[in-house]
């Protein structure tokens, strides 16, 4: 079964966290790429994103959250983090912290840290604030493929989703940069270059 193609409104953006919230699984736009989305707290529903990607068990898997606010529910967020959040957020950094909301699903944790940012994506933020704060933000793509920018690439290359949020083409069309604060480095360079972020770092330090 195809799925359901929704359009970026109020109405149906309302519609599609209606779906995350009853354990559905949609790709949305970001300011970055296509993400994969569902309710992170929800077993099932993350069992399925994993599936649907061809995901191997024990890679994590990152948040996007509506503010700084939601993202300090969710993870440990010491000063660094802080300070590299209010810089660059809403944006294209991902920070991993150490996790601090217990009933978030083991599946997307790795070494006890989770990934979590906020998207510089009105629609983005409309919908994650309508799905309590948080929606898992895996990139919408087969694992080992290019990150899908539009809805018709999700349409082409995923199956099983139960609805895609189709806002056009990510504005970045680049992964997110995501940085490790405890190990106080780079995992991956991507819509943040390296020179940015270390100069934001050693302003700071």
């Amino acid at each position: 079964m195809l799925p359901l193609l929704l359009q970026c409104n109020e109405h149906d953006i309302a519609r599609a966290a209606t779906i995350v919230r009853d354990g559905g699984v949609i790709a949305y736009p970001t300011d970055t790429i296509y993400g994969l989305g569902c309710d992170p707290y929800n077993e099932d529903a993350v069992e399925r994103v994993f599936r649907i990607k061809g995901r191997e068990e024990g890679k994590a898997v990152p948040l996007l959250c509506a503010s700084i606010e939601d993202a300090v529910k969710i993870a440990y967020m010491d000063e660094k983090a802080l300070i590299l959040a209010r810089h660059f957020w809403p944006g294209a950094l991902t920070i991993v912290a150490r996790l601090k909301d217990a009933k978030i699903s083991s599946r997307i944790v790795k070494d006890g840290k989770i990934g979590v940012r906020v998207p510089n994506h009105e629609y983005a933020l409309r919908l994650i604030s309508l799905c309590n704060g948080v929606l898992i933000g895996t990139s919408a793509n087969p694992s080992g493929m290019s990150p899908a920018i539009n809805a018709m690439q999700v349409m082409f290359t995923l199956n099983g989703l139960d609805a895609i949020l189709d806002c056009g083409e990510a504005k970045i069309g680049k992964a997110s940069t995501v940085y490790d604060v405890e190990k106080g480095m780079i995992i991956r360079e991507g819509a943040i270059p390296r020179e940015e972020l270390e100069e934001c770092i050693m302003y700071y330090r």
